[in-house]
């Protein structure tokens, strides 16, 4: 797992795509009933250390947190601490035991081992779920992404902060990114992430990354597109162009069936064809999402 006080802060939206394809991902190896029984997330309390608490009972309680949201109950979490460059690392066997060391400096800010530990444990998690990506650094954002997606990694966007001398930041997603996955989760089961959040520069990242998910649900088929939009919709569908820009929409022909439009699933990222004849709902095979269209 990356991130530290003396990194710099990369921001923005790099590997939105990564993220999206992770979040397809879940839904091809999960199912849409298995994602929705993620529907709570870690809650504050859960995973907080007062003063008192002994450093490393409390972070086997916190990784015990993360064992039993993510539901691997044969697996058992082992934290330990040491000095090393990057923010935790996971040992990743058949198990059961599998054995997480976190980075020294969380000795001294234990409000961050909720967020270090979600990460791990999901490695975990994946890990045994046998779902992977090729290379590290997409292995990492899916990781960031599942965290994200099923409940525990609004920590990791939490952790993110910043003054005039330091900044730290967990995770292999932006800010933004990290904003953009948890308003997808918000909108699926009707959350609101901010209302955890102690860092200002979390929030603000979040509303950046909520801005770019809503967008994804306002583009032409969409019956939510704005009047702007639904004009060159329109002038593209009566020369046939596509895709659509940024839109993604494209318009095909084939099999008799008369002019088709495909467009992404704003859940989930497959494409979804319907046909062009005005109003219809489009419903998801992959995520079961239904969406209104003007097609």
């Amino acid at each position: 797992m990356g991130g530290s006080v003396a990194d710099p802060v990369e921001r923005g939206f790099p590997h939105l795509e990564t993220v999206r394809e992770a979040i397809t991902a879940l839904y091809r190896r999960m199912s849409a009933d298995s994602v929705r029984g993620f529907d709570t997330s870690v809650a504050p309390g859960d995973v907080a250390f007062a003063d008192a608490d002994d450093l490393y009972l409390g972070a086997q309680r916190v990784a015990g947190v993360m064992v039993r949201h993510l539901r691997l109950p044969e697996a058992r979490v082992i934290v330990s601490f040491r000095e090393m460059t990057h923010a935790a690392n996971v040992e990743l066997t058949a198990g059961p035991e599998y054995f997480v060391e976190l980075n020294a400096r969380f000795k001294r800010h234990r409000h961050d081992i909720g967020a270090a530990l979600a990460h791990e444990v999901t490695h975990v998690w994946l890990h045994r779920l046998g779902l992977a990506f090729d290379g590290t650094r997409a292995n990492e954002i899916l990781t960031d992404t599942a965290a994200t997606y099923l409940g525990a990694g609004w920590l990791l966007l939490d952790a993110f902060r910043q003054d005039a001398l330091t900044s730290q930041k967990l995770g292999y997603l932006t800010p933004e990114e990290f904003g953009y996955v948890l308003a997808k989760r918000a909108r699926l089961f009707g959350e609101d992430p901010a209302i955890w959040f102690t860092s200002p520069q979390a929030y603000e990242a979040y509303e950046r990354g909520r801005k770019v998910a809503d967008r994804e649900e306002e583009v032409p088929p969409l019956a939510a597109a704005p009047w702007l939009e639904r004009r060159r919709y329109v002038r593209d569908r009566r020369h046939g162009a596509g895709p659509g820009g940024a839109a993604g929409y494209a318009f095909e022909h084939g099999d008799g069936a008369g002019l088709r439009v495909s467009f992404p699933c704003p859940t989930c990222r497959v494409r979804l064809r319907v046909p062009v004849r005005g109003h219809v709902r489009a419903r998801c095979g992959l995520c079961e999402s239904v969406w209104p269209c003007d097609t």
